[in-house]
């Protein structure tokens, strides 16, 4: 048995979410302390009582998404069940960073004020109403690609997230965005949404992020992880620190190549993979993806629980 773990990006972030891990283990409270202590706001309160529009606002997903995947691992860790014999680490966008912090690449006060930092760049980088991302399914990659490029017309429409074979989320002006809805309708997509996104993320309109979180991360220390991580923009395996630091950066701008990423791992043999955190979105990707690969959500107290047998 080869196991990864995977860390879920934005989108499934709901309110109450880590809060049955709190109470029951010591050692999962202790991240959403240190995550409010890193960021100077009860973020915690935020994520159990709050709103959701609140929640779902970049700035605060992104932390709060975190923290939430690193008090599952915690309570892992405190049952023994966490990162000793994994073979790969991995996340969705901002999942990468809660991947480094599960892997000791990075504290979790730096990734919850680097994500704070990356979730603001992304939402300041581009005016609310220019920019859009649309799912498109049922089309691959290669056609997705195609169609974006042919709805850009000088403007900027990029495939951003490779999620699953029939899955290809496109980013860019919201004009572009558009076009590319059509064209993907026309040329057999099953469906072809607009997503209920604040910016366009995972394309060149984000290039000002980038900058941004060039300098926010030449500023902490990155560690090698003790697990490998399978980074984005790569989708393949690397524990350089300087490397890691320079695909974040590029991640900002670049497609999540996550369909290639799960089939690079399991040609490494990996045949089982925990998603730690809220939801199970990738457990579902993976499912579509290699139908051999084992998933388990972990994100609850009873999730835990039944892995203990």
């Amino acid at each position: 048995m080869s196991r990864a773990f995977v860390f879920p990006g934005q989108g499934a972030q709901t309110i109450g979410m880590g809060k049955a891990l709190a109470d029951s283990y010591p050692a999962a409270r202790a991240v959403f302390e240190e995550v409010d202590d890193a960021l100077g706001q009860a973020l915690s309160a935020l994520i159990w009582e709050g709103e959701q529009d609140q929640l779902t606002l970049t700035a605060n997903a992104q932390p709060a998404l975190m923290a939430t995947s690193l008090a599952a691992m915690r309570a892992l860790e405190a049952e023994g069940l966490g990162l000793e014999g994994a073979a790969f680490v991995a996340g969705h966008s901002l999942g990468e960073y809660s991947a480094l912090a599960a892997a000791g690449a990075l504290s979790v006060a730096d990734t919850a004020r680097l994500l704070r930092t990356r979730g603001q760049a992304m939402q300041e980088a581009v005016p609310v109403g220019v920019g859009a991302m649309a799912a498109i399914l049922g089309l691959d990659f290669e056609a997705v690609s195609a169609v974006a490029q042919e709805a850009a017309q000088g403007q900027v429409c990029q495939a951003a997230n490779d999620n699953d074979p029939g899955q290809v989320v496109v980013s860019g002006h919201k004009e572009a965005v558009e076009r590319a809805v059509e064209l993907a309708k026309a040329a057999g997509a099953r469906r072809a949404v607009l997503l209920p996104v604040s910016a366009p993320f995972h394309c060149a309109l984000m290039a000002p992020a980038a900058e941004v979180m060039e300098a926010a991360l030449a500023a902490v220390e990155i560690k090698a992880p003790a697990v490998p991580l399978v980074a984005n923009v790569r989708a393949e395996a690397v524990r350089d620190p300087d490397e890691i630091r320079a695909l974040l950066v590029a991640q900002v701008t670049g497609s999540v190549r996550w369909r290639e990423s799960v089939l690079w791992m399991a040609g490494q043999g990996v045949d089982e993979v925990w998603e730690i955190g809220a939801g199970k979105a990738l457990s579902g990707m993976i499912r579509r993806i290699d139908r051999s690969i084992g998933c388990k959500a972990v994100g609850t107290a009873e999730d835990i629980a039944a892995l203990k047998g």
